[in-house]
């Protein structure tokens, strides 16, 4: 929570842009109190991942199934946050702020007190409600009342918060498993997400003015269904105890969320699309996104696996994991206000480039883990990749939505955070499954359980690596700086 201040200390030095509507007094400090309530939601989306072993002992459930309390978190927001780029149009900024805050602290409560395994996981998906709302609500803002040469420093320190708050979740978790039930994980963050709530309530101004227009649920629908059947048959991959094939789901999958686009297209000629893909018209966003696609990927997969590793097979406590995941944490959150400098000086590339190699780096190190592997290897690898993702995360945020014109922030921060919390599902439930059908293959072929694991971890770490080359080509796709008056541009 150290990192709202950082934000309301800003003072509104440019107020005019032609690209931008000119900033009105005191209309930073609003994004230090949308900051602050995103640090702490966002917070619970990797909060999980360090409790994981001992969920599944307490529960007596499976890694698959276990996994499902971070993946449906990301899925749950990924089917929420392309309502809200037509939600934020509608209401005003304290309105949507009090129901994301209301609705993550009922969630919170549930979670807290799930007597069985499908109550935490219903805590789980209400928190992630609240949380889908915060993050386009914060974007969008940020992107409304912050001149356009002034959006690198400023998202730099919003990213540090975002980004650290994910990052920095195995190690706070790991601090509360260490002491006392995980049910604290939640009994903590309860209080701490309804106090913000509450002070932000009283301290936040509207920006903007909210506009009459009706939603299409046929749009909801869809969306629920396609990315939720995708995701769920990636994780089924594998498993030997699926009802159904596995491909029968991701081949569905795929045709309803083609049903998706091809309905936003034809609401984009006359109505009103739940999310305007007329943002995908701008490559420089196009790019951008895939780009953040296969880097939160990567991200969520090994945020999942280090743990697993580290605790299961290294023998490590779950304190002692969320200490040696920390540095990593700490590494990509310092580093924000001062890529955030750096871009708007040099550009994305000199940033993003080198960024990418270290991602890709990292994971490839990571894939020749050994049960002996040194812990400082395993530390050096973690703090590369997450200082690379750190080089990533705030250009290509702001380059993105700096592409495209103002009427569309809110669409195409949503189109932003719905398509990166897909990735982050997928990518987790990608790792999950490599790792336990090779795990599998490899002790049916008569390895030990602990060479079977370690082997399962060494090809789920690869098939991360080798998806993250994609980061680099796409990274050299992206220009140096958003097309000039593009944000102008209707």
């Amino acid at each position: 929570m150290t990192d709202a201040p950082a934000i309301t200390d800003m003072t509104n030095e440019h107020t005019a842009n032609p690209a931008n509507t000119p900033a009105e007094p005191g209309s930073y400090a609003i994004l230090g109190w949308l900051v602050g309530a995103t640090f702490v939601v966002i917070l619970n989306e990797t909060i999980m991942m360090n409790a994981i072993p001992r969920l599944m002992v307490e529960f007596d459930v499976t890694a698959r199934a276990a996994q499902w309390l971070s993946t449906s978190f990301m899925l749950t927001m990924a089917v929420i946050i392309p309502v809200t780029g037509w939600f934020l149009q509608r209401v005003t900024t304290r309105q949507a702020y009090v129901l994301a805050m209301a609705t993550f602290c009922v969630g919170t409560a549930l979670a807290a007190v799930a007597p069985v395994f499908w109550v935490l996981l219903a805590g789980r998906i209400i928190q992630a409600a609240g949380t889908a709302i915060m993050m386009p609500l914060l974007m969008t803002t940020l992107m409304t009342v912050v001149p356009e040469f002034d959006r690198g420093r400023i998202m730099g320190r919003v990213v540090m918060a975002i980004s650290v708050a994910p990052a920095l979740g195995p190690a706070v978790s790991g601090v509360i498993l260490e002491f006392t039930s995980w049910r604290w994980m939640f009994g903590i963050v309860l209080p701490l997400a309804a106090a913000i709530g509450f002070v932000g309530m009283r301290r936040l101004i509207n920006v903007g003015e909210p506009t009459a227009g009706s939603v299409d649920i046929l749009s909801v629908v869809v969306s629920a269904l396609g990315f939720g059947t995708l995701v769920y048959g990636l994780s089924l991959i594998g498993d030997p105890h699926a009802v159904l094939p596995p491909a029968w789901f991701i081949v569905g999958g795929a045709v309803v969320i083609a049903l998706f686009v091809w309905r936003q297209l034809r609401l984009q000629k006359g109505g009103e699309p739940l999310l305007d893909l007329r943002t995908l018209t701008h490559r420089t966003f196009t790019v951008g996104t895939l780009l953040m696609v296969v880097a939160f990927m990567g991200f969520m997969g090994s945020m999942i696996l280090l743990p697993i590793y580290l605790q299961d097979l290294r023998g490590l406590t779950s304190l002692q994991t969320g200490l040696l995941m920390m540095p990593g944490g700490l590494a990509m959150g310092l580093s924000g206000p001062r890529i955030g400098h750096l871009f708007d000086r040099f550009g994305s590339r000199p940033l993003v480039v080198p960024g990418s190699l270290a991602v890709v780096a990292a994971l490839a190190t990571l894939s020749q883990i050994t049960a002996t592997t040194s812990v400082w290897v395993i530390l050096a690898a973690h703090v590369a990749f997450m200082a690379g993702l750190a080089g990533i995360f705030t250009p290509v945020f702001t380059l993105s939505l700096n592409a495209v014109p103002e009427h569309l922030y809110s669409h195409a921060s949503s189109v932003l955070g719905s398509t990166q919390q897909v990735a982050g599902a997928i990518g987790t439930a990608i790792s999950v499954t490599v790792l336990a059908s090779h795990t599998a293959t490899l002790a049916s072929g008569g390895a030990s359980p602990t060479a079977a694991a370690i082997g399962g971890m060494q090809w789920a770490f690869a098939a991360s690596a080798i998806l993250s080359i994609g980061i680099v080509v796409l990274a050299l796709m992206l220009p140096a700086r958003a097309p000039e008056g593009a944000a102008s541009h209707h």
